[in-house]
């Protein structure tokens, strides 16, 4: 470990919360029961572990999300494996950053059936278990404190807008949370900035928590935050800890090759037919890695490093979480507009 470089920590945005870079994303910890590239306990807490040796502070979770066919993160069970993990190799609490999210059902039978998932949000155990309600918010934030096994919540963002709830209501249930010590700092993830700003306007008015951070889909193929959100963040120093900075794997190999996980979304809001530009800036990104001797998950990395707090990247292996630990690796502005150039337009992801 000893030539491993220094992890880099960060501020997000004006706050004071330090977090790493990158930070270590766990959907892909959970069950391979809900999909074919989840990776199960035993291979998820070594990665964990990894992760910690080399100075990765910062994981990033949820309770669950409901995806097309699928429910992201197992229904819970990513949450609870880096709580084992925790515990397991004797991690201090307070020199950890975890982060959770909030607004999907996560149903108390671990083995559920996903296609029963959106039945059971209207039955009689379930009704105030999901969405963005004071009730829902509680509940949600209890069950992820038991299945996390600790006692509070680094950054907790609500996962998507719930637009059935007032704004009201659910920012001063993410207040009161701060308040009572169970959550440390709030943030969101993918909405329309509009939105984003008038949860803000309404905390700032009644001089509630505000978010700290805003967790949205960027990356050298996906650009369309630029526009309105990461404008509005900068400005406001919220801080960007974007999700897919890799693209879901595009942007870390060639187009020849695919994955598990790409297969698997495939019909998916995110993996739709590569453009050509895309496949231009992945042909780029190619050539860019070649040329410096370095990975194109590297180049896509520095590439987003330098507009965001810190960028969330998920791991299948040990050897890939070193790699991602680049502080000293910078591209040229001429490297950068040669991988920006190609870049068309396209529809929005992720906001409902």
């Amino acid at each position: 470990m000893s030539s491993q470089p220094q992890v880099e920590y960060r501020r997000v945005g004006k706050s004071g919360l330090l977090v790493s870079v990158p930070i270590l994303g766990a959907m892909s910890f959970g069950s391979d029961k809900w999909a074919p590239w989840v990776l199960n306990e035993d291979k998820a807490l070594p990665i964990l572990k990894a992760a910690w040796d080399c100075g990765i502070n910062t994981w990033d979770t949820a309770n669950v999300r409901e995806a097309f066919y699928a429910v992201i993160y197992s229904n819970g069970e990513s949450e609870r494996i880096i709580g084992k993990a925790i515990k397991k190799y004797n991690i201090p609490r307070s020199k950890l950053v975890i982060l959770t999210k909030c607004a999907g059902l996560a149903h108390e039978d671990p083995g559920f059936s996903i296609s029963k998932m959106a039945v059971a949000m209207n039955t009689r155990d379930y009704v105030n278990h999901a969405g963005l309600s004071r009730q829902a918010i509680f509940q949600q934030v209890e069950a992820s404190l038991k299945r996390l096994d600790t006692e509070y919540i680094d950054l907790l963002q609500i996962h998507r807008v719930d637009m059935n709830t007032p704004f009201e209501e659910t920012m001063c249930a993410l207040n009161d949370l701060v308040r009572s010590g169970k959550v440390r700092y709030i943030g969101a993830s993918s909405m329309w900035t509009w939105q984003f700003a008038e949860y803000q306007h309404v905390a700032e008015k009644n001089g509630w928590a505000k978010f700290v951070s805003m967790q949205n889909s960027y990356s050298l193929i996906y650009r369309e935050e630029e526009r309105e959100m990461n404008k509005y963040c900068d400005f406001a120093g919220i801080g960007l800890i974007p999700y897919r900075p890799l693209a879901g794997g595009e942007l870390a190999r060639p187009l020849s090759e695919t994955s598990l996980r790409a297969q698997f979304f495939k019909k998916s809001e995110y993996q739709t037919e590569k453009t050509n530009a895309d496949k231009e800036i992945i042909t780029r990104v190619e050539k860019v890695a070649r040329d410096k001797g370095w990975r194109m998950s590297q180049v896509a990395q520095a590439w987003i490093n330098s507009r965001v707090s810190s960028p969330i990247i998920g791991f299948n292996s040990a050897a890939r979480l070193e790699a991602a630990i680049i502080p000293d690796r910078k591209l040229t502005e001429e490297e950068i507009k040669y991988l920006e150039e190609p870049y068309v337009p396209k529809a929005i992801q992720g906001h409902f």
